[in-house]
């Protein structure tokens, strides 16, 4: 295919200590934008603890007083974290509201001026809203374009890869952070298709992630306070808390908050840490809360919800004859969600192939922002749907071509946030809206929510999916009223909830965590069943037809993310077959010369310690008796502070693990580290600082035990060893994460993915 890009493929994993044939390393290449391929650029998490010597002593030497300290400090971090946490959110959300206030009035002043009589000027106000859609969007893309390009989309993702265990590269930077914030602003301001929640839940775990490190590598700051959080175990607890204070700033949902870390992170779960993160949550919830109610002149009024407030909702009222209609909606979400998942994955990979250079990515961006704007006026300029003013959430309601007292629907509906239109869709009274003017704007708004994902820019998938289903929900609500008038049956209100519902849950496939999130957000629990079913039936008819939206995008990334459950089936595959080999070894005490040539012609990051190693060629059977494990990281620490046997009277009493938190989590590259001649021929002895006991399977261990094991415990390597106890290989997180399951529709099939060296 022409003008493809291409990504050529590698044959190991740079997590173990691999040596690779020449004759293996072969010129294949594949097609950007395929699902069945992992990029070799991301490297695991490290989440399980080396119990060294080093570390040993030191818990030996602070006691229990020393455990109670750490524990009042992360709930002390948590409780920080929901402050902070939610006073971005408030920074995001005012400074929208207050600008769009600006930008609509202005935009609603010209159009009613400009339709009076004997002042045919439309193209003004139509000129003036793609100019202030544009230059926001314009700003907000190149903050992803050119700064940050990890900024971009919802960031809901990454935080999903984050908490399975991989390293996305500067996912948690306070860079990121910024450009998320300024550029979930701008994008919201632009009139995109996008929503500010799924950005906050990006923001909130960044903001985790540096607090809890008390350090900032980006700006060059170390308060040295914290330092024993400095390890990714740590850092990945405090990162899903605040994840989770991000959902319950984002939506007012403590407890949804809670259930979206934990169907994010079960495999690490424990109650200390489901408490601390509720919290947080809490935190997060009462923070926004009070700030928003003095923001808004009511200081000390706590029922404002979160940022997306759906408004006071009156008990729902449905029959048992209306559970099929509930199941229909259901098909109809997870049908559309799948068509929605299909036009973005076509879109994300024409992106990925052509769509390469940051000039382009902010090119494209800007089209979008200018073509959201032309279809709004088209609407408003074509179609004519007028109703009396009344008791409706508009803030800006236009006459336009409708007489007087009455104001344009349509031009209410996209002369506001989409936040405020999913509450009018929500709320409106019956009849207001034409059946034709709902289904129109669904098919726009359906199109233009398509297109706007994956843009170059800050941007959530949440409210604008709950806006368009919002639309079909009434729609089809005033359609049953329509049809059977007099029967109670069509509620509009209800039935849009009940479509946006359907139509969140067939895109995204969250069910958990969502259906608590939508029951937070209605604050009526009497909708909890209705919101239940539509959302497990739109997940299993979606689930039919292709994966979730940002399943979809995690595998386009070609991460090597794992699966809840190993394959089915997999029982017959054995430890060897799945475990990379020949492998690097090392002895337990080794020349500085060789250890700093090992680490300059290899990218492995783990390194069995065997007696006697063995020369490593392809046909090695085994590579000596396994004596334990070290890192990378922990070889580089030595090098760098000249850990060294003839210099042991310049380090004597030194060396304890600050050593290693101080350089946690940016390692300096081998380059970087200075060796000399003469100290190339001194020795390191790895014995006080490797993992005695890393986690070890026999060759012939079956695949589901491994699998479980490897993602119950966190961890990075894995060493595969025979009955006398010789290292043999070694799993890594890409080894187990090559083997897949597709579905086809009602099949199911299990493939083994190929590994890239990385993705384009």
């Amino acid at each position: 295919m022409s003008g493809c890009r291409k990504r050529r493929r590698g044959s190991a994993s740079s997590e173990a200590g691999l040596v690779v044939d020449d004759e293996v390393q072969n010129e294949d290449v594949v097609d950007t934008g395929v699902l069945d391929t992992i990029s070799q650029q991301y490297e695991s998490l490290d989440y399980d603890t080396n119990y060294n010597s080093v570390l040993l002593d030191e818990i030996r030497i602070r006691g229990y007083k020393f455990i109670m300290q750490k524990d009042i400090q992360r709930w002390l971090i948590m409780f920080s974290v929901g402050i902070l946490t939610a006073l971005v959110a408030c920074s995001i959300d005012i400074s929208i509201e207050m600008l769009a206030k600006v930008k609509y009035g202005l935009l609603r002043e010209w159009t009613d001026h400009c339709v009076e009589d004997n002042n045919d000027c439309l193209y003004i106000p139509y000129l003036m809203w793609v100019g202030l859609n544009v230059i926001p969007v314009t700003i907000g893309s190149f903050l992803v374009a050119y700064i940050e390009p990890v900024a971009g989309g919802s960031g809901i993702p990454q935080v999903k890869c984050y908490l399975n265990g991989v390293k996305v590269p500067r996912v948690v930077r306070i860079k990121t952070l910024i450009c998320k914030a300024v550029g979930v602003t701008l994008s919201v301001l632009g009139g995109l298709a996008v929503g500010k929640e799924g950005p906050m839940i990006h923001s909130g775990a960044v903001i985790a992630a540096g607090i809890s490190q008390g350090k900032s590598t980006s700006l060059n700051i170390d308060t040295k306070s914290l330092p024993f959080f400095r390890q990714d175990r740590e850092k990945r607890d405090f990162v899903s808390g605040g994840a989770a204070a991000g959902v319950a700033a984002a939506f007012g949902a403590p407890v949804g908050g809670v259930l979206f870390a934990l169907e994010e992170g079960a495999s690490f779960w424990n109650q200390s840490l489901t408490w601390r993160i509720f919290f947080g949550s809490m935190t997060s919830f009462f923070t926004l809360n009070m700030v928003l109610s003095v923001f808004k002149g009511i200081p000390g009024q706590l029922s404002n919800g979160g940022l997306l407030n759906f408004g006071q909702f009156d008990n729902a009222k449905y029959e048992v004859w209306e559970l099929p209609l509930f199941v229909l909606m259901g098909v109809v979400g997870g049908v559309l969600g799948a068509l929605y998942n299909h036009i973005n994955f076509k879109l994300t990979v024409f992106r990925m192939r052509y769509i390469t250079s940051p000039a382009l990515k902010m090119l494209e961006a800007m089209i979008v922002a200018a073509t959201t704007a032309s279809a709004g006026f088209l609407m408003i300029y074509l179609i004519s749907d007028c109703k009396p003013f009344g008791n409706d959430p508009t803030d800006n309601p236009i006459q336009m071509y409708c007489n007087d007292g009455e104001y344009h629907v349509i031009g209410a509906i996209w002369f506001q946030t989409p936040e405020e239109s999913v509450r009018s869709l929500l709320h409106d009274p019956p009849s207001s809206h034409h059946l034709s003017t709902l289904g129109i704007f669904f098919i726009v708004y359906f199109l233009l929510n398509c297109w706007t994902y994956g843009l170059s820019v800050s941007s959530g998938v949440f409210i604008p999916t709950l806006l368009t289903g919002a639309a079909w929900g009434r729609f089809a609500g005033a359609a049953l009223d329509a049809i059977f008038p007099n029967s109670g049956l069509g509620d509009p209100g209800k039935y849009a909830l009940l479509g946006a519902a359907a139509m969140l849950g067939g895109v995204v496939r969250m069910t958990i965590s969502l259906t608590v999130i939508l029951i937070e957000a209605t604050g009526n629990l009497t909708y909890g069943f209705p919101i239940m079913v539509v959302l497990m039936v739109a997940k299993w008819v979606g689930d039919y037809f292709n994966e979730g939206l940002y399943d979809i995008h995690i595998q386009l990334a070609g991460v090597p993310l794992l699966a809840w459950e190993p394959p089915p089936l997999s029982a017959t595959t054995y430890a060897s077959e799945v475990m990379s080999h020949p492998v690097v070894t090392l002895s337990p005490i080794e020349t500085v010369g060789h250890l700093v040539d090992i680490l300059k012609t290899t990218t492995h990051n783990g390194f069995p310690v065997v007696d006697h190693p063995m020369e490593a060629t392809y046909n090695s059977r085994t590579f000596g008796k396994m004596r334990g494990l070290i890192l990378r990281s922990e070889l580089i620490v030595l090098l760098q502070h000249k850990i060294f046997s003839e210099l042991y009277g310049e380090w004597e009493g030194k060396v304890d693990m600050g050593l290693f938190r101080m350089a946690y989590p940016r390692y300096p590259d081998i380059s970087r580290i200075y060796v000399s001649t003469t100290e190339r021929d001194y020795h390191v002895d790895l014995r006080p600082i490797m993992n005695h006991t890393p986690t070890t399977i026999l060759h012939s261990t079956s695949m589901p035990q491994m699998f479980n094991l490897f993602r119950a415990l966190g961890l990075r390597h894995m060493l595969v060893l025979n009955d006398n106890n010789e290292v043999v290989g070694m799993v890594t997180r890409k080894d187990l994460a090559r083997f897949r399951v597709v579905h086809h529709g009602s099949s199911m099939a299990r493939e083994m993915v190929q590994v890239t060296e990385e993705v384009q």
